[in-house]
């Protein structure tokens, strides 16, 4: 498993997990595979800022398969994700770490989501608090992936790839989950939560 971090503190927090395409930038189907393909989906620094005012530490999770079958190089993918994170900080945004795998599903690593691999490994960087913290996804394998690390919850946005997972069979022993229009819907939902 990949991973870069910006911030490093070693109090409990909790945490927003965050899939990056279809929750923070926009999906594609042929993949993002270079920084022309990076559209920053709306009110995502809003959801950001917001969730850093909170006291969160926000982590993007993302499987990137490209690189596992020879689509990009890792080093690419790693700038991408760099060059992300500091767009998204020019714009008043904040995120804490970005934690990728590069494999493909065939390969069974523990870092593949559904798999819980990048979450525990950010959870042991940053001390956070699972059973305090949110995973958002667009996708079934982002909630499981929540769920088996053993955060408090998990929601479900419609962008990216989200409306079409929902009109699919839940998975087998998936949990109760939150649906939310994006990724500032999610953030208005947790602040009510909180209140």
């Amino acid at each position: 498993m990949i991973y870069f971090s910006v911030a490093y503190n070693k109090d409990m927090f909790p945490a927003i997990f965050l899939d990056r395409d279809g929750v923070l930038i926009e999906n594609r189907a042929d993949s993002v595979r270079h920084w022309s393909h990076v559209t920053l989906l709306p009110k995502a620094i809003d959801a950001l800022t917001g969730f850093q005012r909170e006291g969160f530490k926000i982590i993007i999770v993302t499987n990137q398969a490209v690189i596992g079958r020879g689509l990009m190089t890792l080093s690419d993918a790693q700038l991408i994700n760099e060059r992300l994170v500091e767009t998204i900080k020019e714009r008043g945004g904040w995120v804490d770490g970005v934690f990728m795998c590069p494999h493909k599903p065939e390969d069974n690593c523990v870092c593949r989501k559904p798999q819980p691999g990048l979450l525990l490994q950010a959870a042991r960087e940053f001390s956070i608090e699972l059973r305090s913290s949110w995973m958002v996804g667009d996708a079934w394998t982002d909630l499981l992936a929540g769920q088996a690390a053993g955060v408090g919850g998990t929601i479900m946005v419609r962008t990216g790839r989200g409306a079409s997972q929902l009109d699919q069979t839940q998975p087998e022993g998936i949990r109760p989950f939150v649906i939310c229009e994006d990724v500032f819907d999610a953030f208005n939902h947790l602040i009510l939560q909180e209140k």
